[in-house]
Parts: structure tokens; C-alpha cells; sequence
């Protein structure tokens, strides 16, 4: 079974560097609304447009779900 990308995304929490990505994941966590099942790039993205407002920027999420398709 694939690994659903907030699950992916939940290994860049609490990361020593303090970068988008892992300020993302640290938002995305605390977010009980988050498809947190999806393996789709367009009902997380289309979630993220409408309910992301802790996502500074779209390119952060494209940026990690590049990050998703090369490891899973």
C-alpha cells in the first residue's frame, strides 16, 4: 500500500532546520482537517487552496510533493 503523502510529509516535522517544508508539515499536523489519506495531488491541493491559510506559498506544497513522488 502506498504511503499517503501526509503521512510522507509528517517525517519533515519537528525538523532541526527550520525550513518551508518542515514549517508546512508542522501545520499540516496540527490541522485535523487535512486529507491525511490522500494519495491524489489534486484534493490535497485543492484542500490546501481553500483551507491551507499556514501554507505561505503553493510552491512549498509542489516543492514537497516532488519530494513524495521520488521517495514513495
Amino acid at each position: 500500500m502506498r504511503k499517503s503523502f501526509y503521512h510522507y510529509l509528517l517525517k519533515y516535522r519537528h525538523a532541526l532546520k527550520k525550513d518551508a517544508i518542515s514549517i508546512f508539515a508542522n501545520h499540516a499536523y496540527d490541522d485535523h482537517s487535512f486529507p491525511k489519506n490522500s494519495t491524489d495531488y489534486h484534493e490535497i491541493s485543492s484542500y490546501l487552496e481553500m483551507n491551507g491559510q499556514y501554507l505561505s506559498s503553493m510552491s512549498t506544497f509542489d516543492e514537497a510533493w516532488e519530494l513524495y513522488k521520488e521517495d514513495v
